[in-house]
């Protein structure tokens, strides 16, 4: 009787001993239009926050072969593999209609998550669906380059609670067109307008309403984008670092993440 007992006791101790199994993020850096120079470093970044974090494994691609729910052959993952996918991409990717209705329904049905950086916005113009997934289209980047104020405007989400309420950066900082809309996505940082010229031409935003990060949901799963990240320094970031890790536990749903 007391073997039994002691054996039932290990078994116990084995088992919340037991590392939870790690999730699995596809990062696609497909490009189809403008060249960043920092798509390698900011992919790069994920996979060793991953490791060091010990929370996901990263498989990186410059493809969209994956993004599929077809059997593929030859040891590759399809979607059904992963718990989230990112996007640092830029252009007209070459979907064919399976891949684009599987990317949706791995969101909206499955629950996964999807995160884009930057260029993320600047991709898929001639399929509506994505944009919606995304939450809005880039429209230029009037400043370019530029030293910048962001206000952040919720400090109890998990990815910007870290945050002070208001940091500078030196960023190329994007404007934003439909589908974008704050009765349809969480804002979670914008730009000060007070720290960029408004009288530029190439300012189309009356508003001034100049988002960077945002989160919504997607039928029943996550999305989180963020502008940031042109530059390779801004994926060095401390601050920057703890946001994609908290948003890709928040996206993925692993547990300690505030909901």
């Amino acid at each position: 009787m007391k073997k039994t007992c002691l054996l039932g006791i290990l078994l116990l101790c084995t088992v919340a001993a037991a590392p939870a199994q790690r999730k699995k993020l596809l990062a696609i850096g497909e490009v189809k239009g403008y060249q960043h120079d920092s798509v390698s470093h900011a992919l790069a970044t994920l996979e060793k926050l991953g490791r060091q974090t010990e929370l996901w494994d990263t498989y990186i691609r410059t493809d969209s072969q994956l993004i599929t729910k077809k059997k593929l052959e030859a040891n590759a993952k399809n979607l059904d593999y992963f718990d989230a996918v990112f996007f640092y991409t830029t252009g007209e990717l070459d979907l064919d209609a399976e891949q684009k209705a599987s990317l949706l329904s791995f969101v909206r049905d499955d629950g996964k998550g999807f995160l884009g950086a930057h260029s993320a916005t600047d991709t898929f113009y001639q399929w509506p669906e994505y944009g919606d997934l995304i939450g809005a289209y880039f429209d230029q980047h009037p400043w370019n380059q530029v030293h910048v104020g962001i206000r952040v405007e919720d400090r109890n989400f998990p990815a910007t609670a870290h945050f002070s309420p208001y940091f500078a950066i030196y960023d190329e900082i994007y404007q934003f067109k439909a589908p974008y809309s704050r009765d349809k996505l969480h804002i979670l940082m914008s730009v000060d307008p007070k720290t960029v010229d408004l009288n530029n031409p190439r300012v189309h935003r009356t508003d001034h309403d100049f988002a960077v990060t945002w989160t919504h949901n997607y039928g029943k799963g996550r999305v989180f984008y963020s502008s940031l990240g042109h530059r390779e320094e801004v994926w060095d970031r401390s601050d920057i670092q703890t946001m994609w890790i908290e948003a890709l536990k928040w996206a993925m749903r692993i547990p300690d993440s505030r909901p």
